[in-house]
């Protein structure tokens, strides 16, 4: 049983909103991660998708990468199109030597829709869900054919969010669909994620880690803004920095003996949230909860 600490360089750069970040430049993102003592980073939109251009330059920073989001859209194209289509992504992250394949289904989603009320998510009828669920089970049985272990993520604004559409999912997926672990979409989206991880080990296949400001979601659902509009307001926040309760979460993953990746995972405004400041606070929450909950780094990293 062991782990390491990652972090996502959506702090920095958000690719869902490129004004938030865009003109950062990319050996900021790298400086602060490696000063900070992450040990790897996830993709970003910015990063260059050469392996022979990327693997030198995370490279010179110790950084490894961890994988990066993939947007499928299987409620639209049949598994064989979905897995022709990620095969640059797939290829890139072999290259790389990720260990992680994270995906998400966004042929419906609203996240990334500024127009769309967070309140009014996407759901599949239980007529969708052996079709979806079947396709997605040939996605992951692919993946994990060439070595890599394959992380749904589940996220405000998509077909998978609340605690139903979590049971939904696994009912209808093959053991092969991990999910990420993701503690701010869980939460707001009515799910306890120490629950979840307790629930189904065999699928906790990647974790990230934010934390939430609970009054600002609600007010955005009463308000009928947007994910992004909740973005903006601050709805999410580094571990440490909110109202969940990471030493719960690291028990519970101590539990199920997981090894792997936790990425610390806050997408906020860096004019009001300076990137370094809050993945400060978000590292140092989870070592800490981490090493008290008994997980251990692994050797690599120590």
């Amino acid at each position: 049983m062991s782990i390491r600490f990652g972090v996502s360089p959506i702090a920095w750069i958000n690719d869902d909103m490129p004004e938030l970040g865009g003109d950062t430049p990319l050996e900021t993102v790298f400086n602060d991660c490696r000063d900070l003592g992450f040990e790897g980073v996830e993709l970003g939109g910015k990063f260059p998708k050469d392996p022979a251009v990327l693997k030198p330059l995370l490279s010179g920073y110790g950084l490894d990468l961890i994988g990066g989001w993939y947007s499928s859209h299987l409620l639209v194209r049949d598994a064989a199109a979905e897995i022709e289509a990620m095969q640059p992504h797939l290829a890139l992250l072999e290259a790389m030597g990720s260990q992680v394949f994270i995906a998400a289904e966004c042929s419906n989603a609203i996240h990334g829709r500024r127009e769309s009320p967070l309140r009014d998510p996407p759901r599949l009828d239980a007529r969708a869900w052996p079709e979806f669920g079947e396709r997605l089970t040939r996605l992951a049985d692919y993946v994990a054919a060439r070595g890599m272990r394959f992380a749904y993520h589940h996220h405000l604004g998509t077909a998978v969010e609340t605690s139903a559409d979590i049971d939904a999912f696994i009912a209808h997926t093959g053991d092969a669909v991990g999910f990420v672990v993701d503690t701010g979409h869980a939460v707001l989206g009515g799910v306890d994620p120490s629950a979840l991880i307790r629930a189904h080990p065999h699928r906790v296949s990647h974790v990230h880690c934010k934390d939430v400001r609970r009054p600002i979601h609600a007010d955005i659902l009463a308000s009928g803004r947007s994910f992004l509009d909740g973005v903006l307001a601050g709805m999410f926040t580094a571990p440490g920095d909110g109202s969940i309760d990471f030493g719960e979460v690291m028990r519970a993953l101590a539990g199920i003996g997981y090894s792997g990746w936790i990425v610390v995972e806050a997408e906020q405004d860096p004019a009001l949230a300076n990137p370094r400041v809050y993945s400060q606070i978000g590292l140092s929450t989870l070592r800490r909860e981490a090493s008290a909950a008994g997980l251990r780094r692994a050797l690599a990293a120590e």
